[in-house]
């Protein structure tokens, strides 16, 4: 993890194409972590080392006899931690960010890509069905066109990925650093407010309306008696 004036940087760096493993993922958890708990940043930015943002869990390793199961807790408590941390998350896709990777971008507050990025679900192509990475993209675009890419075992395109919602703008590598930034600085305005009303906004996504606003009533109760 490094730090600039204002935000964290957060690198998944993993072998090949930043491909995921039980250690891989320690140290990613252990960073976004302790991003969140700098006080002297109001931003995470999450981006992939050198020239790809992830290729996903490292099929290879598994298939040489590694316990799957590991990879994949491993992989379900990071995508459990981004929503809940007490700061912004921007996904800078510096490249093609496939199955988990893409699961990433779905969970990340905001995300912007270069423009020859792959993004989404690989994995039925080869005739596997991506069980736990399937879960924030639905979540993030609807089941109806999360299964477009799921089904297809084709990735969206930067500029399919910005029209389905799944990226927040397109450009190149400098620009899209640029983009970050600009958001993160808008959101920074809310202040110490984030570290609450952040998680709210996931927390709240699960319920009904009705049961969302008694939720948000409660809690608006709270802070005002307590």
């Amino acid at each position: 993890m490094t730090t600039n004036a204002s935000f964290s940087r957060v690198e998944i760096n993993g072998p090949g194409r930043n491909l995921l493993n039980p250690e891989v993922m320690a140290k990613l958890e252990a960073d976004l972590r302790a991003a969140g708990d700098d006080s002297s940043t109001t931003g995470i930015i999450l981006t992939g080392a050198g020239s790809v943002f992830c290729g996903g869990l490292d099929v290879p390793a598994i298939k040489a006899g590694a316990d799957p199961l590991p990879f994949y807790a491993a992989l379900v408590s990071i995508l459990k931690l981004i929503p809940t941390l007490p700061k912004t998350v921007v996904s800078v896709v510096n490249g093609d960010a496939v199955a988990s990777g893409g699961a990433f971008v779905a969970v990340s507050d905001y995300a912007v890509a270069v423009s020859d990025a792959l993004i989404g679900s690989y994995e039925a192509s080869v005739g596997v069905w991506p069980i736990v990475a399937q879960v924030p993209l639905i979540k993030r675009l609807g089941a109806r066109t999360a299964i477009q890419n799921i089904a297809s075992g084709e990735p969206f395109t930067a500029d399919q990925a910005l029209a389905v919602g799944l990226v927040n703008a397109v450009g190149e590598a400098k620009q899209i650093e640029e983009l970050a930034g600009e958001w993160l600085t808008k959101a920074a305005r809310a202040g110490a407010t984030m570290s609450t009303g952040r998680p709210s906004v996931y927390e709240l996504e699960q319920l009904s309306l009705n049961d969302g606003l008694d939720e948000a009533f409660k809690r608006l109760s709270q802070a005002y008696q307590g």
